[in-house]
């Protein structure tokens, strides 16, 4: 063998091997140790005792994280659901060529561009009774307009759905364009020769033809929604009281905050088991779709 080729297969070893390494102990092996937690008493600091699954039954028992699951649950099936529709509109009307096509994009993908830190702090300010768009329309003498979702316990989650599809439908667009753009322009002709009207074809071809983007954008969001924090944090810091929080926040509070680590490491497990639970079927039905093309 020569220099050449032992240089050739080293090199890609040496270069991954570090990489691979941290992900194994940074990523999966805390993974390992959070699981491990779970099953132990630990309070303010890790013990490995091993206890069983009292900590699952605790936190079960926990109303607090039923409410935690109640937020998730809206605001993922709204976060997921508006990104998703908002951002193939988008996607679509680029995708006629109009005019300042390249200004628009970048208008929809700025949002992105913002840490969640950032666009719960402003949309905080927005969405302040006191301070915002409801102080603002008083100003104009619009003294009837009421709008104070972010003190609501039984609406500050929606202020969160608010700001999450306000960040996140630019990002979606351009996912959606990329697939658009991708698509033969012949088949839209001869579409379009036989007499197919614009929304027809796409309600027909084009968005049908686009299931592997629908599929990277659903498995996105998800991940996105189960593991909101920042966002969440900086808006209504889940409040009032605890009518906004989520999954996140209840772990870092009881693990990070009131000293109990083994019943936020379950917490945190739970998540795992969510995020799982999304991906494994979307992958399913993924697969079992490209074998069906086949």
């Amino acid at each position: 063998m020569s220099l050449k080729d032992i240089f050739e297969k080293t090199i890609p070893k040496l270069v991954l091997g570090p990489t691979l390494l941290a992900s194994l102990l940074f990523v999966y092996g805390f993974i390992l140790l959070t699981g491990y937690i779970s099953l132990t008493e630990s309070r303010m600091m890790p013990t490995f005792e091993f206890s069983g699954l009292g900590q699952y039954v605790d936190l079960f028992d926990n109303e607090r994280w039923w409410t935690s699951l109640t937020n998730l649950g809206i605001f993922g099936t709204l976060f997921i659901g508006f990104s998703v529709a908002i951002g193939l509109f988008l996607a679509i009307l680029l995708d006629q060529k109009i005019r300042a096509e390249g200004a628009l994009r970048a208008v929809y993908l700025y949002p992105m561009a913002l840490s969640f830190i950032v666009t719960g702090t402003a949309w905080k300010w927005m969405l302040n009774p006191s301070l915002g768009l409801e102080k603002v329309m008083h100003d104009w003498g619009w003294t009837a307009f009421h709008f104070d979702w972010l003190v609501n316990p039984d609406m500050a989650i929606y202020t969160v759905v608010i700001a999450g599809v306000w960040q996140s439908s630019g990002f979606v667009m351009a996912l959606f364009l990329a697939g658009l753009r991708g698509i033969d322009d012949d088949i839209i002709k001869a579409a379009q020769v036989d007499g197919a009207s614009l929304p027809t074809i796409y309600r027909r071809i084009v968005i049908p033809a686009m299931r592997p983007v629908f599929f990277s954008v659903l498995l996105i969001l998800s991940h996105i929604a189960i593991k909101s924090f920042d966002l969440v944090i900086a808006l209504t810091a889940g409040g009032p009281g605890n009518a906004s929080s989520v999954p996140a926040i209840f772990m870092y509070q009881f693990s990070f905050t009131r000293g109990q680590l083994g019943l936020g490491s379950a917490s945190a497990m739970m998540m795992l088991a969510t995020i799982v639970a999304v991906l494994v079927p979307l992958m399913y039905l993924e697969a079992r779709s490209n074998k069906a093309m086949r």
